[in-house]
């Protein structure tokens, strides 16, 4: 009897062990597909952890953008893009402070001061930079605004730079009102600092990072977040299901990818330059300064003398530049009248039964903040949103006008968005129905100047996609791109938002919405060609011309 009970307590062990090692076997094949499922599915809206040994980084950081599949056209599109957006700073090697441009060395000259002008006339201004040993530059590469003025007028244009490559630059101008016209050229980097702003953008596109919140019960994590990760730390992929557009986060050390909270922005890396690439940004000395002119800086223009003198700006043609000008603080569009909407009746006759969508950046939240202020009726309907963050929601119930704002999908640089808040421009505007009473209005670019170019055009690909779409299915439907627009600059800012970052994208933007049927609010000539000081949130009476062109295509002038 105490035998057979020594063998049954035997087997019974001997059983127990091997259902432990099965148990150790399957939890680890578990995992093991776990991972390999993981890596060869298509992620989901929640984002799942993969293993940055299984990506194939082609180098550090990873960058989703080095990865893209495109057809032979959406590749030869970004090819033409990135090549004509080559700026030509020759390779001289590294080049002390003293040899850099010195803009107060530097001068210009009116070519043809001795002319007579009249209005429409063309005013050429050759510039020619020096470094700070007051010596002419041999090459080119600067970076240079130019715009004509009559303050009294409350006038402004902006002029067309061409770089010879040799130290000289030449300035073309349209006298677009007759007065006394002032030339002010500005130098906003030296050929010197747009070097360092190239290898920032291609070498260090994380210098902004972003991070998450991961949160389950009483546990919490925050980890890093950003297009491009460094390293070869586990991930986890919020690469969005419908666009493709990539995002990644460190995964958290104790919690799934799913638990993610909320999406803001960590900070700026500090330290980037060494102390000689920091002496080519320096403010008062070499960014945004003014070239002073050698002889006048200023010309007479008087009034056209022919017929089609009142009608200057339609005369022009379209496709020309500038778009358009300041007179008496009011934006004279050069291809079409443009309507003031001065009174909120105005504003309320002109929306009345629409629905208005504003999707973007804060540049774009500024249109919802000057409507729901100016216009007494349309009353902000309070959503519980984060402040500045949104999504914002405005109601003229009398009048049956609907105003929308939600921003952009990261990369977003706001305080604190709730992840449930990521949306996707181009997936918003694929759940709209669209039609006579529809309204879009786009602007989406701020937050991608410290990434190189493909980043952007992906995304604008995207949402020119879903723009294509909306208009093919709804043809009335009215889509409203604003463009970029200069802002202040200092020397860190000019390392993560400089005009010359943003010039790019504006460039982008214009070439791969052409021809596709919305209308452009040149927010970049109407921030440059004003008096006031740049800045990244214009003044109010530059936004007030900004939705005077937007309200004008909504609701043209019955000619």
């Amino acid at each position: 009897m105490w035998i057979n009970f020594f063998k049954l307590r035997l087997f019974c062990c001997v059983l127990a062990v091997l259902m432990v090692v099965v148990l150790i076997i399957n939890v680890t094949q578990v995992e093991y597909l776990d991972r390999e499922t993981v890596s060869a599915t298509f992620i989901d809206s929640s984002g799942q952890f993969v293993s940055s040994q299984m990506i194939g980084i082609s180098r550090n950081p990873y960058c989703g953008y080095e990865h893209q599949i495109l057809s032979p056209h959406e590749r030869m599109e970004e090819d033409s893009l990135l090549a004509a957006l080559q700026w030509q700073v020759p390779d001289v090697g590294p080049v002390p402070f003293m040899k850099s441009t010195d803009p107060s060395s530097s001068y210009f000259v009116i070519l043809n001061s001795a002319a007579a002008f009249e209005v429409g006339s063309q005013l050429e201004v050759l510039v020619h930079v020096q470094d700070f040993q007051r010596k002419p530059k041999k090459y080119g590469g600067d970076y240079l605004q130019a715009r004509i003025h009559s303050r009294h007028l409350q006038a402004g244009a902006v002029g067309r730079v061409i770089d010879y490559q040799n130290g000289f630059y030449k300035v073309f101008f349209t006298l677009l009102w007759p007065g006394k016209v002032k030339v002010s050229i500005s130098l906003v980097h030296p050929s010197e600092g747009i070097r360092v702003l190239q290898h920032l953008q291609e070498d260090k596109p994380d210098r902004v990072y972003f991070k998450s919140l991961f949160r389950s019960g009483r546990i919490s994590e925050t980890t890093e977040c950003n297009v491009c990760l460094p390293g070869n730390r586990p991930l986890c992929n919020f690469t969005d299901l419908y666009t493709g557009e990539p995002w990644f986060c460190f995964k958290p050390k104790k919690l799934p990818c799913s638990s993610r909270i909320n999406h803001f922005k960590g900070g700026y890396l500090k330290g980037l330059l060494t102390a000689a690439e920091n002496a080519f940004f320096q403010s008062g000395i070499n960014i945004k300064m003014p070239i002073n002119a050698s002889g006048p800086d200023w010309v007479t223009v008087i009034p056209k003398r022919i017929k089609e003198a009142n009608n200057i700006e339609l005369s022009q043609g379209s496709g020309t530049f500038p778009s358009g000008y300041y007179y008496r603080d009011q934006w004279r569009p050069r291809k079409f009248q443009m309507r003031q909407f001065n009174d909120p009746n105005n504003v309320t006759e002109c929306l009345e039964r629409k629905v208005v969508y504003l999707f973007g950046d804060s540049t774009i939240r500024q249109w919802f903040e000057y409507l729901t202020t100016f216009v007494p009726d349309l009353v902000e309907f309070n959503l519980g949103s984060p402040k500045n963050v949104g999504p914002f929601l405005a109601v003229d119930q009398k009048h049956n006008i609907l105003l929308k704002y939600r921003c952009h999908g990261p990369p977003i640089r706001f305080k604190t968005v709730f992840s449930s808040e990521l949306h996707y421009v181009a997936n918003e505007l694929n759940g709209i129905v669209g039609g006579k009473n529809t309204v879009v209005a786009i602007a989406v670019w701020s937050h991608f100047s410290t990434f190189p170019l493909e980043v952007y055009i992906r995304r604008l690909r995207n949402i020119r996609r879903a723009v294509v779409h909306l208009l093919d299915r709804s043809p009335k439907t009215v889509v409203v791109i604003r463009t970029a627009n200069v802002q202040e600059l200092g020397p860190e800012v000019s390392l993560f938002n400089s005009d010359w970052y943003n010039f790019q994208l504006d460039t982008v933007l214009r070439k791969m919405f052409s021809g596709v049927g919305v209308y452009l609010v040149d927010a970049w000539e109407m921030t440059l060609a004003h008096y006031l000081p740049h800045k990244l949130h214009p003044d109010e009476v530059i936004v007030k011309n900004q939705l005077d062109m937007f309200l004008s295509f909504v609701c043209p002038l019955e000619i």
